[in-house]
Formats: structure tokens, C-alpha cells, sequence
């Protein structure tokens, strides 16, 4: 049994739905009708679109269902049904849960970068490359096309990009006299002058149980834990970059700086709106979450490069960003890839996009003056893209997730956040990531190294 037949979805918190031996058998989509067995071409996707069908999307973008009616205004024999989602994780089981029945799986479903390894791996997505997507690689960063095409295929098109950024509350900066802090060191002591001030107040909110937080700061710390070649993995939760940041955010938490709610809650968003949580490093599609859900903090916020831990040149990290990829099981996958190929490469889709709040992977986008002058009414007028299109030429190189992601991700509360809540070495909790992490991949049937 390989380990593509035994990689598991997640249920609930850690626990876990076993993808079957059958898995491979099952996610090759075969419908009787012959379209999954033709290996592809540029030319099959503009003549499936015109002559037309249904597809199915799953995605938990805002944008969605605006993009969709452009393009059915453009390919009007093309019928695209929609599904929210609600959010990645509940995505992925649901994907997951379709792959394991061997149906269900929609045509076309967004995937986070984090989570494609997992899906790849499964042999649940479509290789786009006899599509002609290989041309399209010039379009986008380096980091996201990276994302999407690995392993010797390409797996699907980049949505957007999650560069780090510091959010901070310029009105509560101002009226408790704090600098913007440019190093690490400096970001605690703007924490200590906060909360000595007013206890009410936080330099920034982590529970402790955001994977895809952690890993991203120890990411911008310069840490490289995971690492993959096929079937040989390894996992180093104690290497010096990831324990640079694991001892800075100790003195947060074990000195009660930084605010435990849980993110994404109703009183997380009112912490942001009135400013009793501070700041947030956070990835650059945060602009559109804080004017949707944050609303009454309009004119206080402002965005500044990511602090560093030695005052040098910038550096920093991806937090989130999402593909849409095409699922071994779509009944006609080239008008899938037709789909796909206008939802992340055309100019329509993108403009639709972007004026939801979106940031974009596309070179062109972050490179117009419309985009980089563009004056936002809620950061004060601050010409916000400026330093978030820096951030993108920032992020440094060499990370890579697990194979198992997704799942690792399900047991970091449980391990991480224990720390957290104990004020125990988040080291210690990173110790007991590992463990579990290290024990799953070799049921899994992984090489692994520590």
C-alpha cells in the first residue's frame, strides 16, 4: 500500500478520515463518458467553451459569485453553480469526504497553498500542464506559480498571495504615544507601554491554535522545519529560526502582551474595530477583512513593513493565499481547465477580484500604477499597496509544508496551543507538534528524519 492510498483527511480537531486503499482507483474521475481519459490540449478548453455544459466551484471567496456572472456573461452556454464553502478547513473535509466516496467532487474547488501537497499527493487534482498552463507561469510571482506547480506537474493557477504585513491602529499608536516598530525587540517594548497603560489594551491577539500563523512567522524568523522529497521527509521544529520565534513570543504570552481570543469571532472583530487589539501581522488580503468585519475602525488603521529580528533589510513570510485547481473527477475537465484559466488569468475576473479586497498573484497587477497608487479611504488614504507590493518582493525563499498539512495543522492546538495556554516554552509545545507529526507520517508510510 503506498502512502498516496493513506493519507488522511481531517475530521475534527485531530482526529482523522481514513482516505481507503481504493482512493487512487477512486479519484481518477472515470465517468464512463471518455472526456477524463483525453490527455488534454490549449485548444480542447476554447472549444469546450463554446460549446458550452455545467461545472460545479467550490470556493469561500467574497468574489465568487460576481466573477461567475461576468464569465457566464462572456461564455453564456457554460451554466456554473456555486458552492460557499464557508472556510478552508470545512472545504478540505468536505473534499476529502468526496474523494473518499469516490464522487462528489466538484469541478473546479479553491485549495490553499498549504493544503495542494495533500490533495497532489492523493491524486485527486488534474495535471493542467497538457492544457497549455506552463505558458501561463510569466503571469504570476514566483512564490504562488512555485505553489502550484510542483512535483513535475501543474496543479493549478494562483489565486492570490498572502504577504506579511504589520496592521496597526494608528489612532491608538498616536494616542498612547507608540512608535512603529521596525524590529522585534521593539514591537515587545511597544507592547509593554501599551498594556502597562491601559490593560485593556493588547499589542496583538494569538490563541494559539492559527497553524497557518505560526507557520508563517517561523517562516519569516527563518525557520525551514518541513521538508519534502518524495517519500522522504523531515521535520526540525528546533531549528534556529523557528526557536528565534517561538522565545520572542514566549515573552508575549508569559507577560500577558498579546490578547487570547479566539480569531475570527465576533469579539475578535469588535478587538480590531475598536482598536483593543492593536496590531496584527498578517497576511496582505487583510485590507478587505477589516473593512467587511471591522467596519467602525474605517480611518484608524494603517499598514507598515513586517518588523525583523536583527533591523536589517526587510524580510517576510506567505500567510495563506489560495489556488483553484480541477479535480480528478470532473465530467469534462477541459471546459473545468476553461474555467479555471478565465477565473485566475483574465483581466475581468482579476478587476472583480481585486475590488473585493483581494491581493493579487498576477505581475501585472502589482506592478500598475492603478494598483500601487491606489489611496484607501479606510488606512486613512494611506497608499496601502505600496508596502504590501514590497512585502511580495520580500518574502524569502526556501520554505516548504508537509506532504500531511492539513492535518498537522488539526493537532497544533492541541500541542502549540497548550503552551499558550499553560505559559510553558512554546518550544516544548513545538516538541510535541513534532512527535505527533513524525508518528503520522511514518503510519503514513513516510522516510522520516528528525
Amino acid at each position: 500500500m503506498t502512502k498516496r492510498t493513506l493519507i488522511r483527511g481531517i475530521a475534527t480537531g485531530a482526529a482523522a478520515l481514513l482516505i481507503g486503499a481504493g482512493l487512487a482507483a477512486c479519484s481518477t474521475g472515470d465517468t464512463g463518458n471518455g472526456n477524463n481519459a483525453d490527455p488534454g490540449s490549449a485548444d480542447a478548453i476554447e472549444k469546450a467553451l463554446q460549446e458550452g455544459g455545467e461545472l460545479t466551484y467550490w470556493t469561500w471567496t467574497p468574489s465568487a459569485e460576481a466573477q461567475v456572472k461576468a464569465f457566464q456573461k462572456a461564455y453564456p452556454k457554460v451554466k456554473v453553480t456555486v458552492v460557499n464553502t464557508g472556510s478552508a478547513n470545512d472545504n478540505n473535509l468536505k473534499l476529502q469526504n468526496a474523494i473518499a466516496a469516490g464522487s462528489g467532487a466538484p469541478d473546479v474547488v479553491q485549495v490553499e497553498y498549504q493544503s495542494l501537497p495533500q490533495f497532489i499527493l492523493s491524486e485527486s487534482l488534474l495535471d493542467l500542464s497538457a492544457y497549455g498552463f506552463g505558458d501561463l507561469e510569466d503571469l504570476y510571482t514566483p512564490g504562488p506559480w512555485g505553489a502550484v506547480a510542483q512535483q513535475g506537474g501543474i496543479w493549478g493557477l494562483p489565486q492570490d498571495s498572502g504577504p506579511m504585513a504589520l496592521f496597526y491602529n494608528k489612532r491608538v499608536f498616536d494616542e498612547f504615544d507608540l512608535d512603529v516598530p521596525t524590529t522585534w525587540d521593539e514591537y515587545i517594548e511597544a507592547g509593554r507601554k501599551l498594556h502597562a497603560a491601559d490593560p485593556e489594551y493588547y499589542i496583538t491577539n494569538d490563541a494559539g491554535v492559527d497553524a497557518g500563523f505560526g507557520t508563517s512567522m517561523i517562516w519569516q524568523a527563518g525557520g525551514r522545519p518541513f521538508s519534502a522529497d518524495g517519500e522522504k521527509v523531515t521535520v526540525n521544529l528546533a531549528d534556529e529560526g523557528t526557536l528565534k520565534w517561538a522565545n520572542t513570543w514566549d515573552t508575549l504570552v508569559d507577560e500577558g502582551l498579546m490578547s487570547q481570543i479566539p480569531g475570527w469571532t465576533d469579539e475578535w472583530f469588535q478587538g480590531l474595530a475598536n482598536g483593543k487589539i492593536a496590531t496584527l501581522p498578517i497576511g496582505a488580503w487583510m485590507p478587505g477583512v477589516l473593512e467587511s468585519g471591522a467596519a467602525d475602525g474605517a480611518g484608524d488603521w494603517r499598514v507598515a513593513p513586517m518588523p525583523t529580528y536583527d533591523g536589517g533589510a526587510a524580510v517576510t513570510a506567505e500567510n495563506g493565499g489560495s489556488s483553484e485547481a480541477v479535480t480528478k473527477q470532473s465530467k469534462n475537465p477541459a471546459l473545468a481547465a476553461g474555467f479555471l484559466k478565465w477565473l485566475n488569468s483574465s483581466e475581468e475576473s482579476i478587476d472583480v477580484f481585486l475590488a473585493s479586497g483581494g491581493f493579487p498573484a498576477t505581475v501585472a497587477d502589482l506592478e500598475s500604477d492603478e494598483f500601487l497608487n491606489y489611496e484607501s479611504d479606510y488606512f486613512g488614504g494611506q497608499k496601502i499597496n505600496e508596502v504590501l507590493v514590497s512585502a511580495a518582493k520580500s518574502v524569502s525563499t526556501g520554505w516548504q509544508y508537509l506532504p500531511w498539512q492539513s492535518y498537522a495543522n488539526s493537532i497544533y492546538g492541541d500541542t502549540v496551543g497548550k503552551a499558550y495556554l499553560n505559559k510553558t516554552p512554546i518550544a516544548d509545545g513545538l516538541k510535541a507538534w513534532q512527535d505527533q507529526n513524525v508518528s503520522y507520517g511514518k503510519e503514513q508510510g513516510f522516510t522520516i528524519s528528525e
